[in-house]
């Protein structure tokens, strides 16, 4: 009969052990969820953070491409109001050679100002005195002539421009043999 108590004092403590092992494995697993359930809140939150800033990003590219010529036409006011000056003194009473030579001095002042504010923003004229350069200059005619090599430029028909070092529209210009 002992050994009946041993093997059923045996399996008592074999069925605690169980009963407190798979009490340990409930308690790690609803640990584990708990621990699962956080890492998913703290997911859609920080998914939901990156999309709005993903957003506000979006606008402020668009906001930001939408003004990007805000400094440039504010440069621009000053040629216009100059130009509006020019046109209200060739109404003044002056006699015609007073009056063209106004006028012209207004327009060089002007052309200055105009000049001035595309250097400002990277706009500048391609320099005729350059070596012929296909992509910037556009040959239209070809003479021959004893005073400049061949291949250099002889006559720029049309000014060029670049905004910085990219070509806005090529220099008309006419090339020794």
């Amino acid at each position: 009969m002992a050994d009946k108590e041993n093997v059923n004092n045996n399996e008592t403590t074999d069925a605690n052990e169980i009963a407190a092992e798979n009490e340990a494995v409930e308690n790690e697993l609803d640990l584990l969820q708990k621990e699962l359930a956080e890492l998913k809140d703290k997911y859609a939150r920080v998914h939901a953070d990156f999309d709005n800033i993903k957003k506000r990003l979006e606008r402020e590219k668009y906001t930001a491409v939408e003004y990007a010529n805000e400094k440039f036409a504010k440069d621009m006011i000053p040629v216009v109001d100059s130009l509006e000056m020019a046109l209200k003194s060739a109404d003044a009473d002056a006699k015609p050679e007073e009056l063209i030579e106004k006028l012209k001095e207004g327009i060089e002042l002007t052309l200055k100002q105009f000049t001035t504010a595309l250097e400002k923003h990277g706009v500048t004229m391609v320099s005729h005195e350059e070596p012929f350069d296909p992509n910037i200059h556009n040959a239209v005619q070809s003479v021959d002539s004893e005073d400049v090599e061949s291949g250099e430029i002889v006559q720029t028909f049309q000014r060029g421009y670049k905004y910085k070092n990219r070509p806005l529209r090529e220099a008309m210009v006419v090339v020794a043999n």
